[in-house]
């Protein structure tokens, strides 16, 4: 059950307590915590861990051959993915915007109003600041992730210090974001990085924004504010945002913070700039839907791991992404090799058996009538019909700077590196290179956020939303999200 050290850097690796015949008796679970494009809910709620579960059972992920740990590492894994059963519907946001327009400190108002309705603990501006840093596809980004619930919700809340980390951790869905919290200052309008964000949004997918109009304060013509409301939405609306229906609410996150500061204990109603955080809070909880979640989706797992069970058959081993699967189940085989159908025989997840499995469960599926050399890791077992095999797509790709452990030079369209793909790895070459308004460049310098056109040598799995991870020589040295398939 070995895989390569690239590989397991590549993707989070999970191994199983089957032993193939040629393994050692190892550890019933290994993690790898490099992360996969799925990031979001282990990243949110390690961060967040107090309010999901002791944090205990999050960091102690050292392999051990104890069985008791392995159960509790099993119960982990799960619920870091979002197995977790809550009172509210958990939602994923994070602020965006210009640099010093006040993310930061509007997300310290955040957690410090809702934190006086007894909804989040109250976290000051400089515990924010000092966010942590985070491996995402072995890319560093320093995110700082709080959490806070309305009366109807609970949310993760993703804020970045620097810009470079909002395009890596956008790209990379180090933490996902199901809506995003556009923060424009009153007193400047739309700045470069707004431009920015707002376009990485629609690139990488962020279905909903709402808008605070910040430094209210610092505007005395109330026309002034209006003509910058008028702007963000033309801004909003030229990036295919429904401009004319965000929510904009407008106010100070500094005079809020500095008056919760004075007297955390402020109600609704005390004070005109708390209730402004009050009010943006409620245009999210109306204007950013909850997310379908990972269950309902059709069934998709990325195989990690192949082995024969004598007299039984050939076992498939892997996390399911989405969805469920039970016994008696038609799943496809896709990517690698021509699609075939299968039927699933067995469900196994620690050596107990299980009628289904569903989204965040790590398993074995026993498979009818498949040989071992039929089936090998990086293909994917899904719902039939529901996901196919490509070679060419489009995506937006983050190219890493030389101090992130990327490229010390530029390239060029012709490229050949490896392209990792959830469980597995092909070489592809980059067939053409856009900027940002569409036009052709002919080279790509680390640092540059780009549009690629991508050819793979092997038909993959994939589909438009998918991230990925660009490796050359052991290192990674891009991540990208792909845009649309193209054949």
């Amino acid at each position: 059950m070995a895989i390569s050290s690239a590989a397991a850097s590549a993707s989070s690796k999970l191994t199983y307590p089957y032993t193939s015949p040629s393994s050692p008796k190892t550890s019933s679970l290994t993690f790898y915590p490099k992360s996969t494009s799925k990031l979001t809910k282990p990243t949110t709620i390690s961060q967040l861990s107090s309010s999901f579960l002791n944090p205990s059972t999050i960091l102690h992920l050292t392999p051990s051959t104890s069985t008791t740990t392995s159960h509790r590492r099993a119960f982990t894994v799960r619920a870091a993915r979002g197995k977790f059963e809550r009172k509210k519907p958990h939602v994923n946001i994070g602020t965006i915007g210009h640099v010093d327009h006040g993310k930061t400190t509007l997300t310290a108002a955040l957690t410090m109003a809702l934190a006086s309705m007894g909804g989040s603990a109250p976290k000051k501006y400089d515990e924010i600041d000092a966010a942590p840093e985070e491996r995402a596809r072995g890319i560093t980004i320093n995110t700082a992730t709080v959490e806070y619930e309305t009366e109807n919700r609970h949310y993760a809340h993703v804020d970045c210090p620097g810009h470079a980390d909002y395009v890596k951790n956008m790209i990379t869905g180090a933490a996902q974001m199901d809506g995003a919290i556009l923060v424009v200052s009153g007193a400047d309008g739309p700045m470069p990085q707004t431009k920015e964000h707002i376009l990485l949004a629609k690139q990488v997918g962020v279905p909903n924004m709402v808008v605070f109009l910040n430094k209210q304060d610092q505007v005395d013509d109330e026309e002034l504010l209006q003509l910058v409301e008028l702007e963000v939405r033309e801004l909003l609306s030229s990036y295919e945002f429904p401009g004319d229906d965000v929510p904009i609410t407008s106010g100070s996150a500094l005079l809020a913070l500095e008056a919760l500061m004075a007297n955390p204990s402020i109600k609704r109603g005390d004070n005109e700039w708390v209730d402004k955080i009050y009010e943006l809070m409620d245009s999210v909880d109306s204007y950013i839907p909850i997310p379908q979640r990972q269950v309902d989706l059709p069934f998709l797992l990325a195989i990690e791991d192949v082995f024969s069970i004598t007299g039984r058959g050939t076992v498939a081993t892997g996390r399911v992404e989405r969805g469920t699967v039970k016994v008696g189940e038609t799943v496809d085989i896709v990517g690698l090799k021509d699609t075939r159908s299968t039927i699933v025989t067995g469900v196994e997840m620690f050596q107990k058996i299980l009628d289904d499995a569903m989204a965040g469960d790590n398993v074995g599926l026993l498979l009818r009538g498949i040989q071992k050399a039929d089936i090998q890791r990086g293909m994917v077992l899904a719902k039939p019909g529901t996901i196919t095999p490509h070679t060419k797509f489009s995506a937006i790709v983050y190219v890493l700077k030389k101090e992130e452990g990327g490229r010390h030079s530029p390239f060029f369209a012709g490229y050949r590196p490896q392209f990792y793909m959830r469980t597995t790895d092909v070489t592809g070459r980059v067939a053409s290179i856009m900027n940002d308004k569409d036009e052709e460049s002919k080279m790509v310098m680390p640092g540059d956020r780009v549009k690629m056109v991508v050819e793979l040598i092997m038909p993959v799995a994939c589909e438009q939303g998918m991230r990925f991870a660009i490796r050359e020589g052991g290192k990674t040295v891009g991540a990208g999200v792909i845009q649309s398939i193209i054949e």
